[in-house]
C-alpha cells in the first residue's frame, strides 16, 4: 500500500470519544475532500465509533473537460448508459479494501465497519461491499448509483455481504445523479443481496446534497448496525 495510487493526504478522522469498537469509512463525492464529511459526522457522532473520511487522489476527470480534481475514478457521464472507467473503479475498490484491512489490523473487526459514501464515493462503497470478501457491518449510500452494474451478479458471486444491511438515500430533486438512477440502483441491489435488508429513502426537494433529516437517518442506521458492545 506504499502510496500505490493513493497519493492523497491522510484521511480526516473523527476519533471515538471512548475506546473505538466500530468504525465508519465514508467516501466523499467528486471534487470534494473528506473534511466536510468528517465535520458532518462529528455532528452526529456515537461515542464508540471512529469515523474515517479519506481523500481521493487528484486526477483529470473526463466529465469536467479533463480538469484535475479529487476523484476516486474517472467519470465519462452520469447517465445509466454512460461508459465507465472499469480499471479505475476496480483499482479504487482495491484501495478501499486495503483501508478496511488497516482498520482490522488496528483491532476493529470488519463486521464492525460500515462503508459509505456520497455520489461517486457512494458508488464506490456499493461496488466495494458487493465485491469484497470482507464481511462488513453495512453500507450507507447517499445520492449515488451502482458502478459496472452489468458485471453483476457475477461480480458479487463470492461476496461475503449477501446479507448486509444497506441504507440508500436520494433527493427527489437531484439534477446531477437523477432520482430514477438511484431508485433503479436500489432495485438492482435487491436482486444481489437480501432485499429485506435494503432501505431506500427519498427526500422531497433535496438536490444533489445531504440534509439534516437525512443525517439523522444515517445516525440511526449506524446506531442500529454498530451497537455498543459489552467490553467498552
Amino acid at each position: 500500500m506504499c502510496g500505490n495510487n493513493m497519493s492523497a493526504p491522510l484521511p480526516a478522522i473523527v476519533p471515538a470519544a471512548r475506546k473505538a469498537t466500530a468504525a465508519v469509512i465514508f467516501l466523499h463525492g467528486l471534487g470534494d475532500t473528506g473534511h466536510g464529511w468528517a465535520e458532518a459526522f462529528a455532528g452526529i457522532r456515537i461515542p464508540h465509533v471512529k469515523y474515517i473520511c479519506p481523500h481521493a487522489p487528484t486526477m483529470p476527470v473526463s466529465l469536467n473537460m479533463r480538469m484535475s480534481m479529487p476523484s476516486w475514478f474517472d467519470i465519462y457521464g452520469l447517465s445509466p448508459d454512460a461508459d465507465e472507467d472499469e480499471a479505475g473503479i476496480k483499482r479504487a475498490s482495491e484501495n478501499i479494501k486495503a483501508l478496511i484491512d488497516q482498520e482490522v489490523k488496528n483491532g476493529i473487526p470488519s463486521h464492525r465497519i460500515i462503508l459509505g459514501g456520497f455520489s461517486q464515493g457512494g458508488a464506490l462503497s456499493l461496488y466495494t461491499a458487493l465485491t469484497t470478501q470482507q464481511k462488513l457491518g453495512g453500507v450507507v449510500a447517499l445520492s449515488c448509483w451502482l458502478p459496472l452494474r452489468k458485471s453483476f451478479p457475477q461480480a458479487s458471486a463470492n461476496s461475503a455481504n449477501k446479507d448486509m444491511h444497506v441504507l440508500q438515500c436520494h433527493g427527489d430533486a437531484d439534477p446531477l445523479v437523477p432520482f430514477l438512477f438511484g431508485s433503479q440502483t436500489a432495485e438492482k441491489m435487491k436482486s444481489l443481496i437480501n432485499p429485506a435488508n435494503i432501505t431506500f429513502k427519498s427526500y422531497r426537494g433535496l438536490p444533489h446534497s445531504a440534509c439534516p433529516e437525512e443525517m439523522v437517518d444515517v445516525k440511526r442506521f449506524i446506531e442500529k448496525q454498530l451497537p455498543p458492545i459489552s467490553d467498552e
